[in-house]
């Protein structure tokens, strides 16, 4: 071979090596985002599982993909969500409850990272807390059973009140035991409980004129994924009935409800993104426990307040994690 031709080949060869290694790299791995709710509704519970993720290695978009499924609100949608993301065959889902009954009704081989406010016991997702077993683990919010809690710290913003609404959504899988641990709270505070149900817009302006025509004194909404991303037709509703009203997450009062008392879903979230780093990493499901978020926050909107010549308990005010001014 020539001089000029051999210098030609180790320059053709050198040219391919990046191209090569490049093809020889592994795609990135697909994870499938199914949640009941909006996009634009939870974009900080996206951030903290963006966050999450990245905490174990992983960034959207770098080294991961994230194919994401909303069913703005329509449960009805959520099992062709679910089957859509098995077909094509992500290498693990991410989701909400409840739309990941729907998952794991989907796949039993795809590994499954849950958010619920529901117990994932009770409710079938998982064996046991330490020992999840199957291919479903996540994280536990504690979001039904704040629902008396939160009934006594409506007392204590109203004590004058005697009637209270409870506005619950009849297709959350727990809903008829959230109702029935308010209506034993009420009995214990000597309160009346006046309950309405909506899992649809039009239902839930429907609601508000029922529970204003019963009289209420104030209102409590239920936890439930719907209503979260409802909230600002919700806090625009208590605001025009004049309802003093409390309610499970933080991004209530952010947008201007009154009060809220619940758990910090985009930490939960975040730790959601934790475990499926470690997943994507080789841990299994079933050999990481479901978290349980024990923190709570309290959170008073004293604009609100105001607006409703409502005086805010010094104790209350104490307690209060956030008071928004």
């Amino acid at each position: 071979m020539r001089r000029r031709d051999f210098i030609k080949s180790i320059a053709g060869s050198a040219a391919a090596w990046p191209f090569a290694t490049r093809a020889q790299q592994p795609a990135a791995p697909v994870v499938g985002f199914l949640n009941n709710a909006s996009a634009d509704t939870i974009p900080d519970r996206v951030r903290g599982f963006r966050q999450g993720l990245s905490e174990t290695g992983y960034v959207e978009g770098k080294n991961v993909t994230i194919e994401y499924r909303w069913a703005d609100g329509q449960n009805d949608r959520v099992p062709a969500l679910a089957a859509d993301l098995v077909r094509r065959q992500v290498r693990l889902i991410v989701a909400n409850f409840p739309p990941v009954l729907a998952a794991k009704a989907a796949t039993a081989t795809i590994p499954i990272v849950f958010t619920s406010g529901a117990d994932p016991v009770r409710i079938g997702l998982v064996a046991s807390f330490n020992r999840p077993g199957g291919n479903v683990t996540g994280v536990y919010l504690i979001g039904s059973e704040t629902e008396a809690k939160r009934l006594e710290i409506l007392h204590q913003l109203v004590p004058e009140a005697v009637s209270i609404g409870v506005l619950a959504n009849p297709t959350y899988p727990d809903a008829d035991r959230e109702l029935r641990a308010l209506h034993d709270a009420a009995g214990v505070l000597k309160l009346k409980v006046h309950s309405v149900r909506a899992s649809t817009e039009p239902e839930i302006d429907a609601a508000f004129t029922t529970v204003a025509q019963d009289g209420a004194d104030a209102l409590l909404v239920a936890s439930d994924p719907f209503f979260s991303s409802r909230r600002e037709q919700l806090v625009a509703l208590a605001a025009r009935y004049k309802l003093p009203a409390i309610y499970n997450q933080r991004e209530f009062t952010e947008t201007g409800g009154l009060i809220s008392y619940g758990t910090d879903f985009a930490a939960g979230y975040r730790q959601a993104g934790n475990y499926v780093g470690k997943i994507l990493n080789g841990e299994k499901p079933e050999n990481l426990p479901v978290v349980q978020l024990t923190k709570l926050e309290l959170v008073i909107n004293l604009k609100t307040a105001n607006a409703l010549r409502l005086k805010i308990p010094p104790t209350l005010l104490a307690t209060a994690d956030e008071v928004i001014e």
